[in-house]
């Protein structure tokens, strides 16, 4: 790392922190040139590559946007999405990786949609899987269907187990 005082091409770490959650680390530097400290911070940069093959930097306020838009004239709140992209980009870091295809972005964003709002859920994943026929809806809402009977089934037989240990 440079010497911003005296452009020396050289410095040591004196300190290491991290910082925001752990995306951000924070160094203390220190000069054997001229011995001037300064601080730097280091952030790992997620970047998603798309299916054309393009790399752009991951971006959180794209994920807001394409969910508020599957959202629209939904009962939900600003805060809902908000936290919701930022279960997506912690999901995404989780994975370790320097860069992401964008399909697993989407994966990502269809699992805490369809816990938030099941029409936005089924407007988003129409544009996502590219749903051409009214087969490709039915096939969905069925999917989720089955999935609703399963939980309730669970919830059915916890109850019973429940009412035998009593």
């Amino acid at each position: 790392m440079r010497c911003p005082y005296c452009r020396h091409a050289d410095s040591r770490v004196v300190d290491s922190r991290e910082a925001d959650d752990g995306q951000l680390i924070r160094r203390r530097r220190s000069c054997p040139e001229c011995g001037k400290r300064f601080t730097t911070v280091e952030e790992a940069v997620l970047a998603v590559v798309k299916r054309s093959g393009v790399t752009e930097p991951f971006s959180r306020t794209k994920i807001v946007g394409g969910v508020r838009k599957a959202c629209q004239g939904r009962p939900v709140d600003e805060d809902s999405i908000a936290l919701l992209a930022q279960r997506v980009e912690e999901t995404v870091r989780a994975k370790g990786a320097a860069e992401i295809p964008s399909h697993e972005v989407g994966l990502a964003i269809l699992g805490p949609l369809r816990d938030l709002d099941l029409v936005a859920y089924m407007r988003f994943a129409s544009v996502y899987r590219s749903f051409d026929s009214l087969a490709d809806f039915e096939r969905e809402i069925e999917s989720l269907r089955a999935a609703a009977r399963a939980r309730e089934g669970a919830g059915a037989e916890a109850v019973e187990a429940a009412g035998r240990t009593s």
